[in-house]
């Protein structure tokens, strides 16, 4: 006798309704691009209490500073490489059908004889309008994007960003500042370095200093030195030369209430190497706090890996075993110069501080600290 058909069976099953994610208002939208010597970076950002929601996001090397060391001049393969990026941050602008946003570029088109006809170049064949920014306003985003990892006890900060074609240092006092507000008052720095007619209390700005060597241009620099470990010590030296017309260069620093914030793959790098971490983390990364002690481990390590070992080492790859050396020289010089138990680590950039400065402005952060 055959089975009996149970009764409803074959009918269609009954959906289970799981919403889709609403797209969010393009109105609410902004957009940040910092394509650097060697890296083009992009958000999409929505604004969320005091702080944003990231919606999209690109990231890619694109190496625009190759040669420019030696030539002067941006090639035309780098060129090529950057354009067909910024044909994807196009897409994804337009996919998202942002209004609000501002492009910028640093170092690499801030030096290159050709920067205007690259700049043209974008324009035409992505749409994009490309703005190159001074260095001063470099300093200041890369400032205000690692205002929240200030400590409520540090008085004297350092602000360090380590980028392809150039190094950003600015020196900031906050002891006059209450404990509390120390974060806030960072961020107001986003309406200029000098901020005398401030009505809260301010935090002062020392000395800032735009170094023009950055990983790829101080690799570049010391490139025919065969020898690893020599052109390391090189490299070192030579920035912490370029170091003698910043101010607090010559003052010894006593550690306690000095804090140095670092922001750059060469700092997250070396956090992820110190966590022993198999996979970058961003959440076990940002805001790490390590001593000079710590840094000094990790690249000695590097430097007994050597090229090939660094090559195969997960966390450093083959694409930044070369620019990772460079980046610590640069690190190890500052630690020299300015010993601390407090080196914050920062996976944040110009293009937070873009998407700050751009939504301070339209006054949409709400309890906003600017």
């Amino acid at each position: 006798m055959a089975p009996k058909r149970p009764k409803g069976a074959g009918a269609f099953p009954k959906a289970v309704e799981s919403p889709a994610p609403a797209r969010p208002d393009p109105d609410a939208l902004y957009a940040a691009l910092d394509l650097g010597t060697n890296s083009c970076r992009m958000l999409i950002a929505q604004p969320k209490g005091s702080g944003f929601h990231v919606v999209d996001s690109f990231s890619k090397s694109v190496q625009l500073g190759a040669g420019l060391e030696r030539t002067g001049r941006l090639s035309r393969a780098s060129m090529s490489r950057t354009v067909q990026a910024l044909r994807i941050c196009q897409q994804k602008l337009k996919r998202n059908k942002v209004r609000r946003m501002r492009l910028i570029a640093t170092e690499a088109c801030r030096r290159a004889k050709n920067s205007r006809e690259f700049i043209r170049q974008v324009k035409r064949e992505t749409g994009l309008t490309l703005e190159i920014i001074q260095p001063e306003e470099e300093a200041r985003l890369a400032v205000i994007s690692c205002a929240p990892l200030v400590s409520t006890k540090t008085e004297q900060l350092l602000v360090v960003d380590i980028g392809g074609g150039s190094t950003e240092l600015v020196w900031i006092d906050i002891s006059s500042v209450p404990r509390r507000d120390r974060p806030a008052a960072i961020m107001r720095l986003h309406n200029g370095f000098h901020t005398a007619d401030s009505p809260f209390p301010a935090a002062k700005v020392v000395d800032w200093i735009s170094v023009p060597l950055g990983v790829a241009t101080l690799r570049d620099q010391f490139h025919d030195v065969e020898d690893d470990s020599a052109r390391f010590a090189l490299m070192s030296w030579f920035f912490e030369e370029n170091l003698a017309d910043f101010a607090p260069y010559k003052d010894e620093q006593a550690r306690e209430g000095f804090q140095i914030v670092g922001t750059s793959g060469t700092v997250t790098t070396v956090a992820a190497s110190h966590l022993g971490l198999k996979r970058y983390d961003r959440t076990k990364v940002d805001g790490l706090r390590m001593t000079s002690d710590q840094i000094d481990k990790v690249i000695r390590g590097y430097l007994e890996l050597g090229p090939q070992g660094r090559r195969r080492d997960p966390r450093i790859g083959d694409d930044r075993q070369a620019l990772i050396m460079s980046g610590s020289a640069i690190l190890q010089a500052l630690l020299r110069c300015w010993p601390t138990d407090r080196l914050s680590v920062a996976d944040r950039g110009l293009r937070e501080g873009l998407l700050y400065a751009q939504m301070s402005a339209d006054g949409v952060l709400e309890d906003g600290p600017f």
